[in-house]
């Protein structure tokens, strides 16, 4: 088995210089294509199961399948909680074996942020599992607006939490359908220089490829999160093969046709992240 957690990916990434992706799931389909891309590529990746994702799915049976993934494959597998809300959804998905959790607490005062992150790390630990945080609110494309991370603040909370990694609020946004937009490099150095937590960039989809490339090689972030950019290309493939034969009906036949777009923009991504360094 090769099931992590994410310590064991994010440590070697920041002391090696590139980014390991934390890859958004919905179902069966998207996850499987992640670990053979994974597989193909040579490198770690992190299964994240979010809100959505969990409302369609049981907890119990997405840790079933994270794992039975991670047994599959000869690269490290993360299987990720992605904005746990509660300590109980928390204390639920290590109970279903997840084995890094992520406590989003953004839209909460400071020192409730702090203080119930603080428990969930506390949790994380005592399991001998990872604990990844939110300080300053990450916003949505179309939606609430983001409000950018305070350095002095993300010092703070990376202290007082014991976070193994910490997402921030530097010009991301979740559901970008486009990379049009760029990070605050600034803002980024600022925080740099006051905490050594490994940092986490929400909303990937949104940043240049480019840009991502080089922060992965430059600077302290070394996990990006991708949804957007992978469900766009997973929905063409699936809208072209309903529409190739509309007489077909059988859903696993058709599902099957997702599978090799999504493993090659999968491993494009996988590939500018690791830039030059092997992983």
């Amino acid at each position: 088995m090769t099931l992590a957690t994410l310590t064991d990916v994010l440590e070697p990434a920041l002391r090696d210089g590139y980014a390991v992706a934390g890859l958004v799931t919905l179902g069966w389909e998207d996850m499987r294509a992640y670990v053979d891309a994974a597989e193909a590529e040579g490198c770690p990746v992190i299964l994240q199961a979010g809100p959505s994702c969990r409302e369609h799915t049981p907890l119990p049976v997405l840790g079933s399948m994270f794992r039975h993934l991670a047994e599959s494959v000869s690269v490290p597998v993360v299987a990720h909680l992605d904005h746990g809300y509660s300590l109980d959804e928390c204390r639920a998905a290590l109970d279903a074996g997840f084995t890094s959790l992520m406590y989003d607490g953004s839209r909460k005062p400071l020192d409730q942020n702090i203080e119930e992150t603080r428990r969930v790390a506390e949790l994380a630990h005592a399991a001998g599992i990872s604990c990844e945080g939110e300080i300053g609110f990450v916003g949505y494309a179309n939606g609430a607006a983001s409000a950018g991370t305070d350095p002095a603040e993300a010092a703070r909370f990376a202290a007082e939490t014991g976070v193994d990694a910490m997402a921030v609020s530097v010009g991301n946004v979740h559901l970008q359908t486009d990379q049009t937009g760029g990070l605050d490099e600034a803002r980024i150095r600022a925080i740099e220089a006051v905490t050594d937590v490994p940092l986490v960039i929400h909303g990937g989809s949104g940043v240049p490829a480019e840009e991502r490339a080089r922060l992965a090689r430059t600077s302290r972030i070394c996990k990006f999160n991708i949804g957007t950019e992978l469900r766009m290309v997973f929905g063409q493939a699936l809208r072209e093969a309903v529409n190739r034969d509309p007489t077909r009906f059988d859903r696993i036949a058709i599902l099957k046709e997702t599978q090799a777009p999504l493993v090659e923009a999968t491993r494009r991504v996988l590939r500018t992240l690791k830039g030059e360094t092997s992983c």
